[in-house]
């Protein structure tokens, strides 16, 4: 795909930021959008199953400004949702296990390092944008 990114991230993860080019070009207009994602191109989530053969894959979804947010997580595995969907939303406390992002990180084989979550130790704190990750 010409729009596709991959971005090398700690742990041996990568990470394909989701540009509006990119999910123009996965968005299968026959499918129903889910909505239970802000973002996830109609009939894309077949596609993560579908790679998700060769190994797990997460579809990511995380929105922070000033310390509050919202994230919305999925994982599959062998074709299989195996996590998901998971939800943090504004407000609500986060879970004893974490959150959502942290535990499909966690479910793709990625480790907490000492005083830093799975989120940072891979390296995902190094860009707030989207943009940022796709130059």
């Amino acid at each position: 795909m010409d729009a596709a990114r991959v971005v090398g991230l700690r742990q041996g993860l990568a990470l394909l930021p989701m540009s509006a080019a990119l999910s123009d070009a996965v968005t299968d207009a026959a499918q129903a959008r889910r909505a239970d994602f802000w973002n996830l191109p109609a009939g894309f989530d077949r596609v993560l199953a579908e790679w998700s053969e060769d190994g797990p894959v997460a579809y990511v979804e995380s929105e922070y400004f000033g310390g509050s947010g919202e994230e919305n997580v999925a994982v599959w595995r062998d074709a299989h949702l195996t996590l998901g969907p998971l939800h943090l939303l504004e407000g609500e406390l986060m879970p004893p296990e974490g959150t959502p992002v942290c535990r499909a990180l966690r479910a793709l084989g990625a480790v907490a390092g000492a005083r830093r979550d799975e989120f940072t130790s891979v390296g995902l704190g190094e860009h707030r944008w989207t943009e940022k990750w796709l130059t």
